[in-house]
């Protein structure tokens, strides 16, 4: 079989070659011989005519395969057809063969059947239009794939005749029960409007009743035909706002896109700017000259009115923010490019840490993202300049790639970095690429441009390129050079002379052309030269190209006006050459410039001021981004891409300057939360509704904060412990209620609460307090844990279903009060319910229940954790700023291994910092911390004075939150800022603990499963005695020892400084010479990195 498919391929392979190469030949209008050769006949009958009767009973075996009784042989053939059609091979001839099997009871056999009907339906129509009444009763099947199928066959049928079935086809998909057959009626619409457009209003019924559907598989299909319909029909989306913000995070890839650049588009429309506060800063730096200071005052006024973002804008762009975090490089320039246009210009920024991520996927998706990054870094710089080194050109990058890579980095460059882009470009010059090399001197000569400070510098190196074995090069050099010495050319009159004794080594028209533009503007400054590079044209006039034909004339006129004796006769000259060039362009620049220069009876006015005409003053030429000019297209389009404005592109609106009506968007939802309320005991309502006022007035106020998709996610958390999904609905639903009802239920609530508090005992609210206590802070530490949330959280599940309902508390622990009377808020840590009597609970707790709660422990440590001293101090610096980079300042940092003074969630970290110059350094401070999400610092204070040579140490805490992200800030003086970080090794984010082997082995027990992690080490003989490997492995983590029975196996425990998980490491010597790591810790991530880096240092010798 496999044979008669390859012969099959060959087949196809050489006849579309034949094709091929006939209708070239009649393109070409080539006349073959009539009569093949002898050779040639032998071939055609070898080869040709085998593979055409082969290629014939293979598709007469597939007919009869398809006419067969038995299913199995149809469906082997339907199979083969769709392995053919995958294969980009015709199979339209089997299509009559394939037809009769549409109506076939086998359920794999009819979605094939259709597969191919999808396919072929639109060349056959004919054929297809027989078995119409089949695909109509395929559209009440049982099988929803079926009667998705026959409605994407329906659709795929391109005949007007049958426009009224697809309609009705459409409006019953619509209704379906299934979300996947509605998915594919809003696929059906566009068809049917591209189809016949008289049919929109019709459809557009239907996409509004499909917009309300609130499955997440429609979503994107129905905007996707609203897009394409009716995109100006704004006022379908208004009540389906909220509901496609809220489904988008569920939504398919594909949809999710969609939606967000509509949302983009309707966003516009509905809300006002949030760039306004800033445009108004702007505006109003500068008093007009003839504005009274009444009126600006009046202008200042009406600025001053505070910015409040729309709760609705505000919801668009949180609920968009997660998908930054997608696998599909499309969603995530969807949100980039929301971001962008929709959102204040201070929380774009978290945008481009997404962006330069997406730079490590294929070169398409590289070239489309560098593109849209380099229109941003135009505007707005400070965006991508930490990711500066993300942007340094691989020499395995395309030329494309390399060109826009190179375009960001001249965007980004500033007095801070020039001199390391410099010393970059410097690199890129020597490439092979010569395009690549080509535009990296022209980016030279923007810095030039752009940055005064090193106009000089770029100069002098572009002068020693001139010197360069690359003609391109030389020639690239010359034209920015030209460029530069526009700027300040009575400066540089050596230069000039340097570029004139090129002309008879370079070849390249442009370069050539530059140099006599710069002599002919310079002539008065190199008068014995000028007329001599003119000498020297006229001989090779006739052989040079046009451009610099055109400038030679330029030169000559230039020079006979200001040197007309040396030149008078050498210019008539060339403009007689010039007279009967071929090029007629040459021809009227001649006749031009004889009648301006050469006074004779017939000259106009003008010859008066020919030299004003040809000796002006010329503006210097403004080097800009090629990008500045697609800023008006929004960003991630096919228009951007383009530069053009492309069929179908949907501009974006201006904002606009008053807010239109937001109660638009307001639903109506039915509230059935009074029956459940009326069903449920009093006291647990009490506690519903102040629990639920209390967290949305949080909510409310911190609306414009960064961490409100954070605060929203614990609150939903929260009130799905409690029980309360149903209010949680409701609180979903709600929020666009004014703030003053807000106020007026809190108020309310708060009173309740306060009722029911009063009835409550004294003991309760303690007891109560605590238990709340203790859970926030273990929600906490699950929080900031990502790799083991699964298992942590399977845990809390266990224990909340074992939780006590809060009816049983208050019975329960009233009567344990009395024996715990001493217990406080503030000796949580002492307290042992292990201790306590099981004999005090009451029979309303279940026995499995007690038992839980004998093993609860309130304690943020356990017992037998106890900090130890380090076993060894490792004297290693890591250099946090060089003496070069920080212009005399260096700085040094350490890990002193020491539970650090300023916070007990806090790594202690020494940081020495030295003067290597000679003047006192002053007022050496931290500031303008950068910090990941939760990461804290404690920074030392400022120093005032650093004498010449002085060093000092000084100490410092930071919370790392038990990850390895680094803390970045700026280490400043009094007169400069230096940006700094500190990435701490994962062993340094420990502390060694005290614990016996039993212990050990128990708490080791615990953390099995996921929170296990192990390696086989194969160690030198040197490294397994007890010694060596206690020295290998303190040297690398601040792990303490735990004694141990058995000579072969050697135990290390530590906690973890932020959270206290427990660190356990076990180095187990197997026969031979391999040796087992095993490491137990909640902490996964940290227990993968730890195993990652004591491994290289147990094996090698």
């Amino acid at each position: 079989m496999e044979e008669e498919f390859s012969f099959l391929d060959h087949f196809s392979a050489v006849s579309s070659t034949v094709k091929s190469v006939l209708g070239l030949a009649e393109s070409l209008q080539v006349t073959l011989k009539s009569e093949p050769t002898v050779e040639e006949k032998g071939l055609i009958d070898a080869v040709i005519e085998p593979l055409e009767y082969t290629f014939i009973i293979r598709n007469e075996d597939l007919k009869q395969m398809l006419e067969s009784n038995k299913d199995s042989a149809k469906l082997d053939a339907m199979k083969r057809i769709v392995g053919m059609i995958a294969k980009g091979k015709n199979a339209s001839e089997l299509f009559p063969a394939v037809v009769k099997n549409v109506a076939s009871k086998n359920i794999e056999i009819k979605k094939l059947v259709y597969v191919y009907l999808v396919r072929y339906a639109e060349e056959q129509q004919d054929l297809a239009l027989l078995s119409i009444s089949t695909f109509q009763r395929a559209l009440k099947d049982p099988n929803q794939l079926i009667r998705a199928s026959a409605l994407r066959v329906l659709s795929s049928i391109r005949v007007p005749i049958i426009v009224p079935i697809m309609m009705l086809a459409i409006k019953e998909a619509s209704a379906d029960l299934s979300p996947y057959v509605r998915k594919n009626a809003a696929h059906a619409i566009q068809k049917l409007y591209s189809l016949d457009p008289e049919q929109k209003e019709m459809l557009i019924e239907v996409i509004e009743k499909l917009l309300k559907d609130k499955s997440t598989l429609v979503a994107g299909s129905v905007v996707m035909a609203f897009e394409e319909v009716c995109p100006d029909r704004i006022d379908l989306i208004h009540r389906n706002y909220r509901k496609l913000c809220n489904l988008l995070v569920d939504v398919e890839e594909w949809g999710q896109v969609v939606i967000i650049h509509m949302l983009t588009r309707y966003a516009r429309t509905q809300f006002v700017s949030p760039w306004k506060e800033d445009d108004n800063l702007e505006e109003n730096s500068e008093k007009n000259f003839y504005e009274s200071d009444e009126e600006q005052k009046d202008k200042t006024d009406k600025s001053k009115v505070p910015y409040a973002m729309d709760p609705d804008h505000r919801l668009l762009i949180r609920n968009t923010k997660p998908l930054l975090q997608s696998r599909n490089a499309a969603v995530v320039m969807a949100v980039a490019q929301l971001y962008w246009h929709l959102s204040p210009k201070s929380e774009a920024g978290i945008i481009s840490k997404s962006l330069v991520r997406l730079l490590r996927s294929n070169r398409e998706v590289q070239y489309i993202v560098l593109q849209n990054i380099a229109t941003m870094s135009i505007q707005r710089k400070g965006m991508f300049e930490p990711f500066l080194k993300s942007f340094y050109v691989r020499s395995t990058d395309p030329t494309m790639i390399k060109t826009l890579k190179l375009e960001i980095l001249t965007n980004l460059a500033n007095e801070a970095n020039i001199s390391t882009l410099l010393r970059e470009f410097q690199t890129y010059v020597k490439s092979q690429d010569k395009q690549f090399a080509a535009a990296t001197i022209q980016a030279i000569g923007r810095c030039a441009t752009n940055i005064s400070e090193v106009t000089d510098t770029c100069l002098n190196g572009l002068v020693c390129l001139l010197s360069n074995r690359d003609e391109i090069v030389v020639a690239e050099s010359v034209v920015v050079i030209k460029k530069l010495l526009q700027m300040q050319p009575a400066q540089h009159g050596e230069i000039i002379k340097h570029m004139a004794k090129l002309l008879d080594s370079i070849t390249v028209p442009v370069a050539r052309a530059s140099i006599l533009w710069l002599l002919g503007e310079n002539c008065e400054r190199v008068p014995k030269i000028a007329p001599d590079v003119l000498r020297k044209m006229a001989k090779s006039f006739t052989s040079e190209d046009d451009l610099v034909k055109l400038q030679i004339l330029n030169l000559g006129a230039k020079l006979y006006l200001t040197n007309s004796k040396q030149t008078k006769l050498l210019t008539q000259y060339i403009l007689n050459l010039g007279k009967y060039d071929q090029n007629y362009d040459i021809r009227d620049r001649t006749r031009f410039i004889r009648q301006l220069i050469v006074p004779n009876e017939k000259s106009g006015a003008l010859s008066k001021y020919a030299k004003k005409i040809f000796l002006a003053q010329k503006p210097a030429p403004l080097l800009e981004s090629p990008f500045k000019e697609r800023d008006h297209f929004q960003l991630g389009t096919l228009s951007h891409t383009l530069n053009i404005k492309a069929s179908g592109y949907l501009e974006l609106s201006n904002w606009p300057e008053v807010a239109p009506d937001p109660s638009v968007r307001n639903v109506e939802v039915i509230e059935s939360v009074k029956e459940w309320t009326s069903i449920s005991g009093k006291a647990k309502k009490v506690k519903a509704d102040e629990k639920f006022y209390s967290e949305s007035e949080e909510d409310a106020s911190d609306s414009n904060s960064d961490s409100e998709s954070e605060s929203e996610s614990e609150s939903e958390d929260e009130e799905k412990e409690e029980g309360s999904s149903e209010e949680s609905d409701e609180y979903s639903s709600d929020e666009s209620d004014s703030e003053s009802d807000l106020d007026n239920k809190n108020q309310v609530a708060k009173h309740k609460s306060a009722v029911t508090e009063e009835s409550d005992s004294d003991a309760d609210e303690k007891t109560n307090a605590k238990l709340k206590s203790s859970d926030s802070s273990d929600s906490d530490s699950s929080s900031i844990e990502e790799s083991s949330s699964e298992s942590e959280s399977d845990t809390e599940s266990e224990y909340e279903s074992r939780k006590p309902s809060k009816k049983e508390e208050k019975k329960t622990w009233p009567e344990r009060q009395p024996n715990k009377k001493d217990v406080s808020l503030l000796d949580l840590d002492d307290f042992n319910p292990v201790s306590t009597p099981v004999a005090v609970l009451t029979p309303a707790i279940s026995p499995a229940l007690i038992a839980d709660l004998e093993g609860l422990n309130l304690s943020a440590s356990s017992p037998v954790i106890n900090v130890s001293t380090p076993v060894f101090v490792p004297m290693k610096t890591h250099e946090l700023l060089h003496r070069m980079s920080g212009k005399g300042l260096a700085a040094s940092y350490h890990f002193p291994r020491q539970p650090c003074i300023f916070g007990d969630q806090m790594v202690s970290v020494q940081v020495t910092l030295n003067n290597t110059t000679d003047q006192k350094i002053e007022n050496i401070h931290l500031s303008d911390k950068k910090l990941p999400s939760g990461m804290r610092m404690h920074v030392f204070s400022p120093i005032e004075s650093l004498e010449p040579g002085g060093s000092i140490t000084v100490a410092m805490g930071i919370d790392f939150c038990d990850s390895t992200q680094t803390a970045c800030f700026q280490l400043c003086t009094k007169d400069d800022c230096f940006s700094v970080n500190i990435q701490p090794p994962v062993g340094e984010l420990l502390l060694p603990v005290a614990m016996s082997e039993k212990d050990f082995r128990r708490e080791q027990g615990m953390l099995t499963g996921m929170n296990e992690t192990s390696a086989i080490i194969i160690a030198s003989p040197q490294n397994s005695t007890p010694p060596v490997i206690l020295q290998k492995i303190v040297n690398v983590a601040n792990l303490g020892i735990v004694p141990s029975g058995q000579d072969n196996i050697h135990r290390f425990a530590a906690k973890t400084v932020h959270s206290g998980s427990l660190m356990l490491v076990t180095v187990e010597l197997k026969e031979g010479s391999t040796a087992q790591l095993i490491i137990n810790t909640e902490k996964t991530v940290i227990g993968s990195i730890l195993l990652r880096e004591l491994k290289p240092v147990l094996s090698q010798g």
